[in-house]
């Protein structure tokens, strides 16, 4: 029997892919399940928005529960969207060809420029999410931080050719076209809800020009997408959506 689309599994197969909650036993719905990502960001963001706000309603300053937010985050994540792009700054940032860049990208040991994009990546989704917290209602707004940068990736894997013959960006499949539309509208629609209309197209579209420039670097450097990439992407967009949302 032919799965159904946009079946509820689909959640379960994205939180499986992107978290490392413990989770009922599902199969793998592969690029099918791509739509549920920004639903996937969206249970991750709750965890992380609840621990935040317990934080500040503690006394901690915004600083603190933005520690608290961030370090959940990477480890309810297994800091998968930090290893990608870690790996696509040390590919990226070499003088070398194609296949040379894709070597170092599997290599699993940090090089400096991973290290330098991995730390000032970290600086600047802290400072981002200690001005957002500080704002009334923040708490709220990082639902929608965690829900669109997670669809910032699928569009990539919807038009982006596969760097690699093998990997988890080929495993994973081609998205279709809807699929990665409902996505991006998800996770608008989540902003929307958390922050208003403002934030939400100023997140959109600085979320869009920096992924865009995250896939064009890829297409030309290493000929496509790859797991790395996709990562990255999220981590980007996450950065672009702090962005908007902090002034």
């Amino acid at each position: 029997m032919t799965p159904a689309r946009y079946a509820p599994a689909d959640l379960l197969a994205a939180l499986g892919l992107l978290s490392r909650l413990p989770l009922p036993d599902h199969a793998p719905r592969g690029a099918g399940a791509a739509w549920a990502y920004p639903l996937a960001g969206l249970v991750l963001g709750a965890l992380a928005a609840l621990a935040g706000m317990l934080a500040l309603r503690l006394g901690l300053p915004s600083g603190g529960a933005a520690i608290v937010v961030l370090g959940l985050s990477v480890w309810l994540t297994g800091a998968l969207h930090e290893d990608g792009l870690a790996d696509c700054a040390d590919g990226f940032g070499v003088q070398a060809d194609r296949a040379r860049r894709l070597e170092i990208m599997r290599d699993s040991r940090l090089g400096s420029y991973g290290a330098v994009a991995l730390m000032l990546a970290l600086l600047a989704r802290w400072y981002g999410l200690t001005l957002v917290l500080a704002q009334p209602g923040g708490g709220w707004a990082v639902l929608g931080v965690f829900a669109l940068s997670r669809s910032a990736m699928v569009p990539l894997m919807a038009v982006l050719p596969f760097a690699r013959a093998d990997g988890l960006a080929r495993g994973m499949g081609r998205v279709r076209g809807g699929d990665a539309a409902l996505a991006v509208g998800l996770g608008l629609a989540v902003v929307l809800a958390t922050a208003g209309l403002r934030d939400m197209l100023a997140a959109g579209l600085l979320a869009g020009v920096a992924v865009l420039a995250l896939a064009v670097r890829a297409r030309r450097l290493i000929g496509g997408q790859t797991g790395d990439v996709l990562g990255a992407a999220q981590q980007v967009a996450e950065i672009a959506i702090l962005a908007a949302l902090m002034v």
